[in-house]
């Protein structure tokens, strides 16, 4: 169990949401039971992009904050969220169920000890048995994060992780401005640029609970992943970007011919 600190509130737990009504309130709790627990000061917040299920209300109920920002994003909405966080620090993570928010007294170690930006790795943890597409564990996720580790000389084994922390003021210094699900690459991008400290810690990812498909795209938010490394590395990359670029446009407009 983590000592108490001074800080009126040291830690916001920030949660994204987009139509999560089935188990946002199951991730509240937990997300209570870890402030009641731990001894730590904070808040928790909903980012909610634009639900249509209740979700807020749900949020509201539970007597949580909620910062609503309708233009969809998973970048947006977790913008939206930080900045009106009051903690020193912010945890971040999916309101589906997979991570477990009772359990995050790493990452608050972490941040204690200086880090400025602290990482899930889950496959340091534990992936449990149809929490992550087969796909995505042995193709997407390896494949994306090894890049990301060549293309800005990062440490970072799981790129993609959604359970992460970080200093409050120190992101919001970083001004990271895009909207979609690329913004976790361009946290841990614009990290390293800016010589953060970063580290990561092994976490336990679960198959949500939502019983529908996941917001994720794999294909086109894959792709955007990889422009957005592409197009932040040095030297020759830059090109082979324009190249990959100017021939997914090419393709686009082939495929519109037939439709």
């Amino acid at each position: 169990m983590l000592p108490d600190r001074p800080e009126e509130i040291e830690l916001s737990i920030v949660m994204p949401c987009l139509n999560e009504a089935s188990t946002l309130k199951g991730c509240i709790q937990k997300a209570k039971l870890y402030l009641a627990t731990s001894g730590v000061s904070g808040e928790i917040i909903i980012g909610d992009n634009g639900s249509t299920d209740g979700s807020q209300q749900i949020a509201r109920d539970c007597g949580v904050t909620v910062i609503e920002t309708p233009e969809r994003g998973y970048g947006r909405a977790l913008m939206g969220a930080f900045r009106a966080a009051r903690g020193q620090y912010i945890v971040m993570g999916d309101s589906d169920d997979s991570y477990d928010f009772s359990q995050i007294d790493p990452f608050v170690v972490k941040l204690r000890e200086g880090y400025d930006l602290v990482i899930g790795n889950r496959f340091k943890g534990e992936i449990k048995p149809r929490a992550m597409p087969m796909m995505n564990k042995y193709v997407g996720n390896p494949i994306l994060s090894t890049l990301g580790r060549l293309f800005i000389r990062s440490e970072i084994g799981d790129f993609h992780c959604g359970l992460r922390a970080f200093r409050r003021r120190a992101l919001l210094d970083l001004d990271l401005a895009t909207t979609g699900m690329e913004f976790a690459s361009e946290m841990i991008v614009a990290a390293t640029i800016h010589h953060l400290r970063i580290t990561e810690v092994p976490v336990v990812l679960s198959p949500d609970g939502r019983g529908r498909p996941s917001h994720l795209r794999p294909w086109r938010d894959g792709w955007r992943h990889l422009r957005f490394l592409l197009s932040h590395s040095p030297g020759p990359l830059i090109l082979i970007h324009e190249l990959l670029y100017m021939i997914g446009g090419l393709v686009r407009r082939f495929l519109n011919l037939f439709k």
